[in-house]
């Protein structure tokens, strides 16, 4: 039976690996490399170094694919993420047929951990589940952007006794300041920090975190928003791409 290893592969450190995910790598036969255009080539690219640093299994080999890009015209955000995870399960179940041998082991390199806002997982077994390929899988934990932001930060990610939570920018204003005093956000194309107007509220902000390009930010949100917004559109300009995590936080004096 063929069998895949879903692996977190850090925040963009090659550093960040852990001895579980490179040795996870060199059980593999085939080390699957997404592609997302020539925008993001910088991604491949992080991946592929990993894999030439890390990888010394003889035999094994590399098989880029394109990811296929999200629709969102005329659909609601769960459609059009509906929709773009059953293109990327059809991808996945041709590379499995056509790439994978019965009995071998394929690798799946997943950005900071599997199981922290990644879909790999589910669309994984949303092509078990579909029964055209037969095939077993191991999730290999990895260091997540959240964690790379609070070191970068050199914070810690709660105050004492508190709860955090985890959430998107659509939802931001659900939660944070009235329900919890921490909030951390991922996913955020719309800067939802801009509508939060707390006097209190202070912001620890990271982009491209564990790699040569990251940027920090960090202070109170009403004194520090406007140089985030500058920093993320013109590194959003340069590179073409941007990858950005934030914690917001209110109840603790800020200190530089």
């Amino acid at each position: 039976m063929r069998h895949i290893l879903i692996i977190g592969i850090g925040a963009g450190n090659p550093e960040h690996m852990t001895v579980q995910a490179i040795n996870a790598l060199n059980r593999a036969d085939v080390l699957f490399i997404p592609t997302k255009g020539e925008k993001k080539t910088e991604l491949a690219e992080l991946r592929r170094g990993i894999c030439a640093r890390y990888v010394t299994r003889a035999g094994s080999r590399t098989v880029e694919f394109a990811v296929p890009v999200r629709r969102t015209e005329g659909r609601s955000y769960v459609e059009s993420v509906d929709d773009w995870h059953a293109g990327i399960a059809a991808a996945y179940e041709a590379l499995l047929e056509s790439e994978l041998a019965e009995g071998q082991t394929g690798a799946f390199l997943v950005w900071g951990d599997p199981m922290l806002y990644d879909s790999t997982i589910r669309i994984v077994e949303r092509v078990k589940t579909r029964g055209q390929v037969t095939f077993g899988y191991d999730v290999i934990p990895g260091i997540t952007s959240l964690q790379a932001l609070c070191a970068s930060h050199r914070i810690p990610l709660n105050l004492v006794g508190k709860p955090v939570e985890i959430t998107t920018g659509r939802r931001l204003a659900e939660s944070f300041p009235h329900r919890n005093e921490t909030a951390v956000v991922m996913l955020d194309g719309e800067q939802a920090f801009r509508k939060i107007e707390d006097p209190d509220a202070e912001i620890y902000w990271g982009a491209y975190l564990g790699t040569p390009d990251e940027i920090v930010i960090s202070g109170r949100l009403a004194e520090v928003k406007e140089q985030i917004l500058e920093a993320r559109a013109a590194a959003r300009e340069r590179m073409g791409w941007i990858m950005d995590i934030y914690l917001l936080r209110k109840g603790a004096d800020f200190e530089e």
